[in-house]
């Protein structure tokens, strides 16, 4: 991943409602959810949400699919995966003591169990 793309992911994050509907997004799973059902969660007026998930969706962090007469999000597990990767290449540096803390919650995730493809959910 290039700086500029972590840069853009992070700035996308940085702001209290996309950061709510990208966590939502993430608990929700690869079958993601309805727009109308995501602005309701949070109580985000639909064009606010509309804004947000333009910005994750370019950033990308959040894929949206038609449903019918509905579109649904889900979160973009590769760029997620990216992203914390990129945080974490450099993280030990020789001192495992510092990423030990991470590894472990990330040996306790559900999600980080399991593949698909070869990338971590």
């Amino acid at each position: 991943m290039e700086l500029m793309a972590a840069v853009t992911r992070l700035s996308a994050l940085a702001q209290d409602s996309r950061l709510s509907v990208f966590r939502l997004l993430v608990r929700a799973g690869r079958e993601g959810v309805p727009a109308g059902e995501i602005a309701r969660s949070l109580d985000i007026t639909p064009n606010t949400l509309s804004a947000q998930l333009t910005i994750l969706s370019n950033a990308g962090l959040v894929r949206s699919r038609r449903d019918g007469r509905s579109i649904i999000y889900s979160a973009d597990y590769g760029g997620m995966s990216e992203l914390l990767v990129y945080l974490m290449e450099d993280c030990c540096q020789g001192r495992p003591e510092v990423c030990s803390p991470l590894a472990e919650a990330a040996s306790r995730a559900a999600c980080c169990n399991t593949t698909e493809e070869g990338i971590h959910q």
